[in-house]
């Protein structure tokens, strides 16, 4: 990779002070991942600027041809001051109305103007908050798989690692304990492939609220690893924040965890993954559970018959009026010419829309409803708990 995003300054020293004390520039840039053009203008600004020449210059045109002229700005906060509450759509009607022969910039530049001039009263953004879900009980394999990441912690060599646990709620068999160096989706969508390709798939999962899991900004806290398990056919459940105890099978697995292994850290990720490697399974195979009449999770626990497919089935919306898929800027286009931003998490997936009256649109993803899209306003009310058709 080239310079270390964190700390290019220090990693841009060391380059110019190794070629003062006489080291190859063809090395210095193969050691450093650069090209050789790079190199020398790296070299050629430190000599002719010194060390400040080593941090970023700034990108910023010198000037901006579309600037709005000082005289139509002024313009505009004089309007704005004589009507207060009139926003920059119609701030420029009137404008155009009464100065024909003036070429006044867009709808959006007006609106930058009032921001720039702290005319415009920030909205608070609506946060989805979480209030957990219906929590099932269990009686069998599979039914309901619990997941989480325990605590980070530091390793011999001062790295962090994170562990994502899966277990069966029923059995207490642990699917799958990870080392991974972040909770980011990447790592985890990895994890959870590989388990369902071993055992097959749950019936539900459950987690808390934190990421990967959740997005707690997100239209109903989906995220791309929810919305994955849902086109799987499995429902996901969480937990109350705050109340971890609701998923307390899994915490009690996770205190057993730090007691036998977390006081010894390993070196490196691939040797915590050993550790964890048999500690799994010492718990499934050889270590007798008390609420199991002492038998041993893996003496009880079975695959799944729920096979995993790497393309999951079509979704069917009966009697939605039409189908559509969100952008990959995370809008839909409900009706033409009518784009309104959904979630991120959705980018791809198909939308059942239905009319409810002349002016509301119902929104569903499966059968989930998302929200009513209102179309005299132009606005989407989100859903702010999951409510099924």
């Amino acid at each position: 990779m080239p310079w270390k995003e964190c700390n290019k300054m220090n990693e841009r020293m060391k380059f110019v002070v190794r070629l003062e004390s006489g080291e190859a520039m063809s090395d210095l840039c193969r050691e450093f991942s650069i090209s050789r053009k790079t190199g020398y203008k790296i070299w050629d600004r430190f000599v002719n600027k010194g060390l400040d020449g080593l941090f970023d210059e700034s990108r910023k045109p010198i000037s901006n041809p579309n600037r709005t002229l000082e005289s139509t700005e002024r313009m505009i906060l004089n309007l704005k001051a004589r009507h207060p509450t009139w926003g920059a759509e119609k701030l420029r009607e009137y404008l155009l109305r009464k100065h024909s022969n003036v070429a006044f910039p867009s709808k959006n530049t007006f609106h930058n103007i009032l921001i720039k001039n702290e005319l415009v009263k920030k909205r608070r953004s609506r946060v989805f908050k979480s209030t957990g879900t219906n929590l099932r009980s269990t009686e069998g394999p599979n039914e309901l798989w619990c997941a989480d990441f325990k605590g980070q912690f530091r390793m011999k060599n001062r790295e962090y690692c994170y562990p994502l646990t899966i277990t069966d709620h029923s059995t207490r068999f642990i699917i799958s304990c990870e080392a991974l160096e972040s909770t980011k989706e990447g790592g985890a969508f990895s994890v959870f492939e590989a388990a369902f390709e071993e055992y097959g798939l749950p019936s539900a999962i459950r987690t808390d609220n934190g990421v990967p899991f959740c997005s707690p900004n997100a239209l109903l806290g989906f995220s791309k690893l929810s919305v994955w398990w849902m086109r799987q056919g499995i429902e996901f459940e969480r937990i109350t924040p705050g109340h971890p105890e609701e998923n307390g099978r899994h915490e009690r697995m996770h205190l057993t965890l730090k007691q036998d292994l977390l006081s010894d850290p390993a070196k490196s990720l691939l040797g915590q993954q050993e550790i964890f490697d048999r500690f799994t399974e010492t718990f499934n195979i050889e270590r007798p559970h008390t609420a199991l009449d002492n038998e041993t999770p893996g003496s009880i626990y079975k695959s799944s018959g729920r096979k995993y497919s790497h393309t999951p089935k079509e979704i069917e919306y009966k009697g939605c009026d039409s189908v559509r898929k969100v952008a990959l800027n995370g809008k839909l286009h409900i009706l033409k010419n009518h784009p309104i931003h959904i979630s991120d998490a959705l980018i791809k997936q198909p939308i059942g829309i239905t009319q409810i009256n002349e002016e509301i649109w119902r929104l569903q993803f499966m059968d989930i409803v998302l929200g009513h899209y209102d179309q005299k306003e132009n606005k989407l009310s989100k859903m702010k708990e999951i409510v099924r058709v």
